[in-house]
């Protein structure tokens, strides 16, 4: 992956004045915000969403016939049309609205999975997931009676590729499960050179986790090739409550409901019931409205912005606090993979990442601390937490050097 180069009319401090909360004070001190790879903040743009339809156009969507309705299911669809450009994807009837990363994995996993899958079939997810996209596999294998296998990665946080192809040479897998950013250390997988290919070639589908992605790289997921792509709205500086499930039509058009009720029905009786086409057999009840259409205008914010502006301002983030954390003699730093996303996860000799996320943040360093979500990755690294520095598009070589400067609390203390 060749580093973007960077832009010149990337005005991030005019990009600040769309995040107020970034303007407060913790314990006295200005906040530095380093907690994006859990939620991202959100410009007033997006908030402004929220006011404006509750004050001018709220109604139900879809089944009313009245003005309001109409017009509140216009604005609703619209957001889907957003998110389709956004995406790629060809058309909007590929794009399923979700509560979030979470609830799209575990649609994929109960739909397509227990549909599809049989005893002895088997299920590849990388060393590198977040729970989300391991837990919901296995409940599906357990209920199929299919084999969940392990990926390995290298030691420094990238795919191994061999083993990889290794596993796959089986004949037996049917799904591969694998996430295109790593949420604790940002290692960008490749799929559309190796991983999509490889599965193909051997029968499997392949099913991505793209919530760290998509707030970073800009999407094509049909050129991708995966089969279902998942990622979330509060990653993308929009609000939470809100996800999106791409997948390809022809599975998609197979796939039975995911939950019933309300909105994806065709036709009711008291004994059997008919369904809507993609998306709505997957949408059962009154969706998130105004959530959609706050995803829909976060999307555009980061069209105004531009995806390469953002990404090259990220990287040299990304590069510069790799630089200054590595030349910190107590630090350990975890996922070195080339081309990585603005994640840095590191730990300090002989102290509990819980208690470095302690000191800085009393300096106004917000960091997240733990293992991530990603249990098995911590296992992989012989470590039971990290503190993670996570970068925004409103992030600044300033807040690396504040994160660097409230080390040396941690240095003094434990001393």
């Amino acid at each position: 992956m060749n580093a973007p180069t960077a832009l010149p009319n990337f005005d991030v401090e005019k990009i600040r004045a769309d995040f107020p909360i970034l303007t407060r004070e913790v314990y006295g001190k200005p906040l530095v915000f380093l907690d994006s790879a859990a939620s991202a903040q959100t410009p007033r743009q997006v908030v402004d969403v929220f006011r404006d339809v509750w004050e001018n156009d709220y109604a139900n969507v879809h089944r009313g016939i009245h003005w309001l309705s109409q017009r509140c299911t216009d604005r609703f669809e619209s957001a889907r049309e957003i998110v389709a450009r956004f995406i790629g994807a060809p058309n909007v009837e590929q794009v399923i609205f979700t509560k979030g990363s979470t609830e799209s994995l575990n649609l994929v996993a109960a739909s397509y999975g227990r549909s599809t899958l049989r005893e002895g079939d088997e299920i590849l997810i990388s060393e590198l997931e977040h729970h989300s996209n391991i837990i919901p596999w296995q409940l599906i294998a357990q209920a199929t009676g299919a084999v969940i296998k392990a990926i390995p990665i290298t030691d420094d946080g990238q795919i191994d590729l061999d083993a990889y192809r290794t596993l796959l040479a089986s004949g037996r897998v049917k799904i591969v499960a694998i996430t295109h950013v790593s949420n604790a250390l940002g290692t960008v997988v490749p799929l559309k050179d190796e991983i999509v290919p490889a599965a193909h070639s051997a029968g499997a589908i392949v099913v991505v986790d793209g919530s760290q992605a998509a707030p970073h790289l800009k999407l094509d997921v049909p050129s991708l090739g995966a089969d279902f792509y998942a990622f979330t709205g509060h990653k993308v500086y929009g609000p939470n409550g809100i996800g999106v499930l791409w997948g390809k039509a022809e599975l998609l058009d197979k796939m039975p409901p995911y939950q019933g009720g309300g909105e994806m029905i065709d036709f009711v009786s008291i004994t059997d019931s008919t369904y809507k086409d993609p998306p709505h057999r997957f949408e059962a009840g009154t969706p998130p409205i105004l959530e959609a259409m706050a995803l829909g205008r976060a999307m555009e914010y980061m069209w105004e912005l531009g995806h390469d502006a953002i990404q090259a301002h990220e990287h040299d983030l990304t590069q510069y606090a790799m630089a200054r954390l590595a030349a910190v003699p107590e630090v350990i730093l975890h996922g070195t993979a080339p081309g990585k996303a603005s994640i840095v996860s590191f730990t300090w000799e002989g102290v509990h990442a819980h208690d470095v996320g302690t000191i800085i943040d009393r300096a106004g360093v917000a960091v997240r601390v733990g293992h991530h979500c990603a249990q098995p990755l911590m296992d992989r690294l012989g470590v039971a937490s990290t503190a993670r520095a996570s970068f925004g598009l409103y992030n600044t070589r300033g807040d690396v050097d504040r994160l660097v400067a409230a080390l040396d609390d941690v240095r003094t203390i434990f001393a």
